[in-house]
């Protein structure tokens, strides 16, 4: 146990469980502080998440409409745009996108077996959860996959 109390900065409700965000010194000597983020229940995290995912979402819809207004514009805007998403950071972006777009289609399933009563349970909860997860990095590395094997052939 450190000779230093923590810090506690934030304390968030999930339930009947609390998540707290806690500063503590990692080596007291060297005053260092550590950030330890307790997240006790799956729950906590997943309605973070959603808030982060809807933020890449709207740039995405400003990417689209920059993308239709090149369309629109001709030849040489269109092949300017399309130079700024072929870079590394523009495939980047698409990628990411890619990713909040499932997890949002997935997790908006979620909800779907919420509202029709289903899933509240613990397990069922979890597993849901993981599973919109998970499947949106699959779906994403699925979709990402098609697209260059198709761009190679």
């Amino acid at each position: 146990m450190s000779r230093f109390p923590a810090l506690v900065v934030a304390t968030a409700w999930c339930g009947a469980i609390t998540a707290t965000v806690v500063l503590a010194p990692a080596q007291p000597s060297l005053g260092v502080i550590a950030l330890a983020l307790a997240i006790p229940c799956l729950a906590l995290a997943l309605i973070v998440r959603p808030a982060i995912i809807a933020i890449a979402l709207a740039f995405a819809l400003l990417a689209l409409c920059y993308w239709l207004v090149s369309l629109a514009g001709g030849e040489p805007s269109y092949a300017a745009a399309a130079k700024v998403f072929a870079s590394p950071l523009g495939r980047f972006a698409l990628v990411g996108w890619t990713f909040a777009f499932m997890y949002h289609l997935l997790n908006g399933m979620r909800h779907l077996f919420w509202d029709a009563g289903y899933g509240f349970e613990r397990t069922p909860r979890h597993v849901s959860g993981w599973f919109a997860v998970l499947g949106s990095v699959a779906a994403t590395a699925c979709i990402w996959g098609l697209i260059w094997a198709g761009h190679r052939s």
